[in-house]
């Protein structure tokens, strides 16, 4: 039997049964037998594997969802992750990212207000605060950190900086100039149903998947996110909804130059 801690993170029964479905299905033609545990610290889901094709589904589970690290012997310096912003930690001036790693203790990834200035405005001096508004970092929000320093026996916590590959998402996002609402806490199914009951399908042009239950919708050009939520929400009360403005992000250049 294999145990794995899934990449992913799960808030109520409904999201572990919709875990245990889509497992379910698509191993539906092996012999494996797939059991959700429960969740493991931070919520992150856990799932047994057992049966002669067991090695088949993990593969399958470490390609396309993702499976933690768990403990700190797994993490190596200059190694990407994905986690989820678990605080904005204003008073450390940084953002406190869960990556999964719980044993021999809960030990997040800090990424430091230096470095998102770095980053993503060009090292310009601008609070936490205000970049936590222009780029939509809120608890839960998916994100992919590089660890950069390793000494968290004497920090208490991994100091990491932002991936390559993220920097280069929320540049897409910028240069698009499309506004973007980010939906977390619901599957893609419940998104792409309530678009079409709430008849969204010409304000939206797009839908971007960030994990299991986090999305992002892609607007038409002249939509402003904002907008949809009200309209969506009806629908959606569980959801959280965070608007990705580029003309926001646009405009503290241009101001800042």
């Amino acid at each position: 039997m294999t145990t794995l801690t899934l990449l992913v993170r799960a808030s109520g029964s409904g999201q572990l049964r919709q875990i245990d479905d889509l497992l379910k299905a698509q191993f539906e033609e092996l012999d494996v037998e797939t059991k959700i545990l429960g969740t493991a610290p931070s919520g992150w889901v856990q799932v047994s594997l057992s049966g002669e094709d067991e090695g088949i589904a993990k593969s399958y589970i470490n390609k396309e969802i993702g499976a933690c690290p768990t403990t700190i012997d797994n993490i190596e310096n200059n190694s990407v992750f994905k986690g989820y912003i678990s605080k904005v930690e204003a008073n450390k001036e940084a953002l406190a990212v869960d990556i999964g790693v719980f044993e021999p203790k809960i030990i997040r990834a800090m990424v430091s207000l230096a470095h998102l200035q770095a980053q993503l405005v060009d090292g310009k001096k601008i609070s936490l605060k205000q970049t936590s508004e222009l780029f939509s970092f809120v608890e839960g929000l998916p994100l992919s950190v590089k660890v950069v320093d390793m000494n968290w026996e004497e920090t208490g916590f991994l100091q990491a900086e932002l991936s390559t590959d993220q920097v280069e998402r929320f540049r897409n996002w910028e240069e698009s100039l499309l506004d973007r609402l980010i939906i977390l806490h619901s599957s893609v199914s419940d998104v792409e149903s309530v678009l079409e009951r709430a008849r969204l399908n010409r304000d939206v042009i797009g839908t971007e998947s960030l994990g299991l239950f986090e999305h992002v919708l892609t607007c038409k050009l002249g939509t402003d996110a904002a907008g949809l939520i009200p309209r969506i929400g009806r629908y959606m009360k569980s959801a959280r909804f965070v608007v990705f403005s580029p003309k926001k992000v646009v405009n503290f250049r241009v101001n800042k130059d």
